[in-house]
């Protein structure tokens, strides 16, 4: 009987997908092939500061979070219980969002530990489900209707999904399919719309989710929910209208719905391009994606100003931990879909300074906002309103956080259906299958403290094909030698590509030039100057008592000497001496470790001779080595 059940599902699903596909005027959806892709099975082993971040979030916060925080589980046992919990409208995202971000560190760790921690978390989470698919915190009476209950499922199923695609765990995807039901019971073809609960920046996040469950299983309904937020529900005018704004010319800040949510719902739309095909998806995701790098992107790499987009890369407001982490998940899908190695470097910008930023080096607590000038506090202190007993350690950010270490894993080492690309500069070795070969590249360096980056690249056996090396935008003289021989053109903003028989033992040294540039602030950073080196934004450390004038550099005559220990017991990533106008020494340090010792800090500083440098899709970072 169980085999007939199963046969029987198996034909009304090919049915179904047959009438779909009639209704929808195709014979079957199209599916544009990305320009790159995450390799599956990828081995990561980070070393250097990532390392030394990746490890204190694994021991101090997601292995001992499910044990210190028990509620992240309670608050859906105890949903039907009397009295109520208070419950924020957003509790039922900690779930997922932790599974999330644990999944992705597991991907670039592979520890044991972890993966048997989130394995029990897992069979834990499936069996709160209710049977008719809720996996929420609230009462029968307020399901799907309050808060943000659907973006709570959203995470919940992200987290699943990407859990059952690393570790085959027929439970993680069961339990996704038992929400899909749900949602699409409740909300396809009915009189109720998820539109109609409010909260829609938050609650069409579940967008997404849909599609990558439609990929995972191949139902019908899934896409079809899908595709009814995007063509039905986003044009409402109670919802963000992405598609129309984007293509009629108007600015992500522009929409109806700029708030950081928003940016997964943009996420379903990439994921719709990818299964069907709609072109004015795909337009509408890239659109948006260029707006808010040139309007909302901070300095830093952090996206959003109080919770949303303002149109103004210089405006004050903080720059909350969830947004940029919503920042880096648009642009991997965002790297996916072009191929521009420039939005990999905006990655580069984005994780090397606001993701260590917000992260405090232990691995124990993360920020709230990492703002461009200011002090950094831990979030359970910024945003203690959300504390909740039993998990009085867990927010949105603190929640979130890990992913944006995770997410590396997505973007370091990925395939353009050729050969590999490589993304991620830094002492590592990463592996990889292509074409069934296993191929390591051990890179040897100290960057981005230094521009020398020496890769070994071993296949297993001597193995012809393209590897690609992202020649980074800000990088205007670059030097590469393969084997010894130099290669005659190196570009800046592209790729690389060496495409040669590959041999053990073969060795690829690259130089990038990690010259001093200048970004010149406008608006409320007007007459302030922010300062890169490479990759990395640097910063004035204020003292903790005494002087608190910030110095004045004349970038004519900047020159720095790299200090290799200031005797502190956490020393910066990279510190730097410089004399400013007056001859006196002063250190700048790069802005993901400042701020870790309570001091505030200012990356908008005091320059002299710089050279305003407009945006350009060229050059995101409006950043110049010239002077006026």
């Amino acid at each position: 009987m169980p085999a007939y059940s199963n046969l029987n599902k198996t034909l009304l699903s090919a049915l179904l997908g047959l009438l779909f596909a009639v209704k929808t005027g195709a014979d079957q959806p199209k599916s544009p092939a990305d320009k790159l892709d995450r390799i599956p099975g990828t081995r990561f082993e980070l070393n250097g500061v990532f390392q030394e971040y990746i490890t204190g979030i694994t021991e101090d916060w997601l292995l001992p979070l499910p044990q210190r925080n028990p509620a992240i589980l309670q608050m859906l046992a105890d949903r039907d219980k009397q009295p109520q919990r208070d419950l924020l409208s957003w509790s039922g995202e900690f779930a997922g969002k932790y599974l999330t971000g644990g999944t992705q560190i597991y991907r670039l760790t592979h520890d044991p530990k972890l993966k048997d921690c989130l394995s029990k978390f897992v069979a834990d989470l499936v069996k709160l489900q209710t049977e008719d698919g809720y996996l929420g915190p609230y009462s029968k009476s307020d399901r799907l209707q309050r808060g943000w209950d659907v973006w709570g499922h959203y995470h919940a199923m992200l987290g699943l999904l990407l859990w059952h695609e690393e570790t085959a765990d027929p439970k993680a995807l069961q339990c996704a399919v038992k929400i899909g039901d749900m949602l699409c019971k409740k909300f396809l073809h009915g009189n109720k719309r998820i539109v109609d609960g409010g909260s829609v920046e938050m609650n069409h996040s579940v967008i997404h989710s849909l599609c990558l469950l439609y990929k995972a299983t191949k139902t019908p309904t899934y896409l079809e929910l899908a595709r009814q937020i995007a063509d039905e529900e986003f044009p409402d005018r109670r919802a963000g209208d992405f598609v129309r704004t984007a293509l009629a010319g108007k600015e992500f800040y522009q929409t109806p719905k700029p708030r950081w949510e928003s940016l997964h719902s943009i996420q379903g739309l990439a994921e719709l391009y990818r299964i069907i095909g709609q072109d004015d998806y795909r337009k509408a995701l890239e659109h948006h994606w260029w707006s808010i790098t040139k309007l909302d992107r901070h300095n830093n790499g952090g996206f959003s100003s109080g919770e949303q987009a303002q149109g103004n890369p210089y405006n004050p407001g903080a720059i909350e931990t969830c947004c940029t982490v919503a920042w880096i998940a648009l642009g991997v899908d965002m790297l996916r879909l072009t191929g521009n190695p420039v939005v990999a470097d905006e990655l580069e910008l984005s994780t090397l300074n606001q993701v260590l930023g917000y992260q405090h080096r232990s691995g124990k607590w993360c920020t709230y906002s990492a703002p461009m000038d200011g002090r950094r506090y831990p979030s359970i202190q910024d945003i203690a309103f959300q504390i909740r007993p039993g998990s009085e350690e867990i927010n949105c950010c603190s929640a979130n956080a890990p992913r944006g270490f995770g997410m590396i894993s997505d973007w370091a080492l990925m395939t353009d259906g050729q050969g590999l690309v490589l993304n991620w500069y830094g002492p590592s070795t990463i592996s990889a299958k292509l074409n069934g070969t296993t191929v390591t590249i051990h890179q040897e360096t100290d960057y981005p403290r230094n521009g020398r980056i020496v890769f070994h690249v071993s296949p297993e056996h001597a193995k012809k094909f393209p590897l690609k090396l992202r020649i980074p935008h800000w990088s205007t003289q670059s030097r590469v030698l393969v084997n010894g021989q130099p290669v005659a053109e190196v570009k800046p903003g592209a790729y690389l590509a060496l495409d040669r028989e590959w041999k053990p033992g073969d060795t690829i040294e690259m130089n990038l030039d990690m010259s001093l540039r200048y970004w010149a602030g406008e608006k409320e950073c007007a007459g302030k100057t922010s300062i890169y080196r490479g990759p990395l934004l640097l910063v004035y450390e204020l003292p903790r008592k005494g002087d608190q004038t910030k110095p004045e550099f004349d970038a004519a005559m900047m020159k720095e000497k790299v200090i290799a220990d200031n005797g502190e017991l956490a020393p910066p990533w990279l510190l730097l001496e410089f004399k400013d106008t007056t001859d006196k020494p002063v250190r700048l340090r790069d802005y993901g470790t400042a701020g870790d010792r309570g001091l505030r800090y200012a990356s908008w500083l005091n320059v002299k001779n710089v050279k305003p440098t407009p945006f350009s899709e060229a050059n995101p970072l409006r950043s110049s080595p010239s002077t006026k």
